[in-house]
């Protein structure tokens, strides 16, 4: 079965994302040599935007949660989860009010010209995406935990493994802009790896 769609949603209507999202400079920093990082990523209140030129991936999951903020604010988001998938054209940014300074914001980009990014065993908590996408074997209104395709529900997240969930076989997405407050992966090669650290935000030093 495939299925191609196109739009911009939030966590209650379960669109697809499967980028990953870098929030901690200090995270980014200990990988920088190899390109490699095998980390997990959470952002304290706030969001990281990524945009991607092309995604494919295979061993899709997704389901609802609840991320949990250093303020204790439970935020609803849809997990997406990969097993694998490479990445072309990537930008990932963050935007850190310093106080004394104002809004600085952490940018990274990877995977450009024949570079290719490679992730493995992603957990991306999606709060809003925009994309082309095609699906292929795609099974929708699976309970969370019971998915044959993807990693299968995060340990300790905070999700209902019995709720309502779906998976695919493959994905294929591109011009993907997305919004998300977490990240895991087993691991996350940076091929092409560039990093600037910029003051001010919007659309002019962050990547959309």
């Amino acid at each position: 079965m495939e299925s191609v769609a196109r739009g911009g949603t939030r966590w209650k209507r379960f669109a697809v994302v499967m980028v990953p999202s870098v929030a901690a400079t200090a995270a980014v920093g200990i990988g920088l040599a190899q390109g490699v990082l095998a980390a997990s990523f959470s952002i304290s209140g706030q969001q990281a935007k990524v945009k991607v030129k092309e995604l494919d991936g295979t061993g899709f999951i997704q389901y609802g949660a609840f991320d949990v903020t250093h303020g204790k604010e439970r935020i609803p988001v849809a997990v997406s989860a990969f097993r694998s998938a490479e990445l072309k054209g990537l930008c990932q940014s963050v935007v850190v009010p310093v106080p004394g300074i104002g809004d600085v914001t952490l940018r990274l980009t990877a995977g450009n010209g024949p570079k290719v990014v490679k992730a493995e065993n992603l957990y991306i908590d999606l709060e809003q995406l925009d994309a082309d996408a095609t699906f292929r074997d795609i099974n929708i209104g699976i309970a969370a935990g019971a998915s044959e395709q993807g990693p299968g529900v995060k340990a300790g997240d905070h999700a209902d493994p019995g709720g309502f969930a779906q998976e695919a076989k493959s994905a294929y997405l591109t011009d993907v802009e997305q919004t998300s407050w977490a990240t895991s992966a087993g691991t996350f090669q940076l091929s092409g790896l560039s990093m600037k650290v910029l003051k001010g935000k919007g659309k002019d030093v962050e990547c959309f």
